[in-house]
């Protein structure tokens, strides 16, 4: 999946000279704080964070409350979707209006009625709403459906992602990657357990 990159930081992190004696803990508590928020100065939503070293000669700094400054080096996974990117994501919500994904688990996503070729006719099975392809009759697009589409804009503010499936090239991932020739979108499938796997290997 696209938007999502790794990036190499030096920073200083500013601790209370109270946590002198934890500067370990309290380095962490503060990178724990940028995760899932976006971050003007790495263009993207910290995801995850890898520390490779931090000096342990602290600075003091001047001032009324003399804080140390800690100088760190660090791997951040940040999730940063521009437009024309491809996403994959979990559908929660159908309806004759749009569909509604979440991506990552975290960040939500909507693709309107406009949005969505005429390829796709919205049906209602067994209660539920649902679309389906006028070409290919198991191209389905249901709550539970793991989809790729295209981005059109990201608000950075509440990390939610506008989005579009005009293209071809995008639907539902089971049906593209079983009937579509592979591709370098195939090649950056980033599932969610893959994500998981990477969590766990940045904490």
């Amino acid at each position: 999946m696209e938007g999502l990159k790794v990036s190499k930081a030096n920073l200083t992190v500013y601790i209370h000279p109270s946590k002198s004696n934890q500067v370990s803990q309290a380095v962490l508590r503060q990178l724990s704080s940028l995760l899932f928020t976006f971050s003007e100065i790495f263009d993207g939503v910290v995801l995850a964070y890898d520390v490779n070293s931090f000096d342990t000669c602290a600075k003091i700094l001047s001032g009324v409350h003399p804080y140390f400054g800690v100088k760190l080096k660090v791997n951040l996974l940040l999730f940063s979707p521009k437009p024309n990117m491809l996403l994959e994501g979990k559908v929660v919500k159908v309806t004759q209006e749009s569909i509604h994904v979440v991506v990552l688990g975290f960040s939500s996503a909507i693709i309107s009625e406009k949005d969505i070729r005429e390829e796709f006719v919205c049906k209602t099975k067994r209660g539920q709403e649902v679309y389906v392809s006028r070409s290919h009759k198991r191209h389905v697009i249901k709550v539970g459906t793991m989809i790729r589409f295209l981005v059109k804009s990201f608000d950075e503010e509440i990390l939610h992602v506008y989005g579009s499936l005009v293209p071809d090239h995008t639907g539902s991932i089971y049906w593209l990657d079983k009937n579509l020739e592979v591709d370098s979108h195939s090649d950056r499938f980033f599932s969610y357990n893959v994500f998981v796997e990477l969590k766990e290997y940045f904490f």
